[in-house]
């Protein structure tokens, strides 16, 4: 197979990496393959986009951004659960309460 034959691989310029878990949630951004910045919204990326010199950035173009662990819509992260462990506790103090009460009349 020669060069001209061979399948080239497109690495679109803007590459918005899946969600960090944090207070905001946030995603990276890579422009060139090099670390570009933080976004927590699609106006990040276009502001990040513009500061490189990208103007005029269509975000739906997967020939120019490539969004990973979702889309452009994507700022939070459902996986894994994030549960506290108030919250735990207090579902297993509502079963406990519940497993008490069973048939002496008590109503949650």
């Amino acid at each position: 197979m020669t060069e001209s034959q061979a399948p080239r691989i497109h690495r679109p310029p803007i590459v918005v990496l899946g969600v960090q878990q944090n207070d905001p949630p946030y995603r990276l951004v890579e422009i060139a393959g090099e670390l570009a910045g933080k976004a927590h919204s699609v106006l990040d990326v276009i502001e990040i986009a513009r500061e490189v010199g990208l103007d005029d950035v269509d975000l739906d173009d997967p020939d120019v951004v490539r969004w990973v662990g979702g889309d452009k819509f994507t700022w939070t992260s459902f996986w894994p659960p994030h549960r506290s462990h108030r919250s735990h506790r207090s579902h297993h103090e509502h079963r406990a309460k519940r497993a008490r009460g069973a048939g002496s009349g008590d109503v949650d």
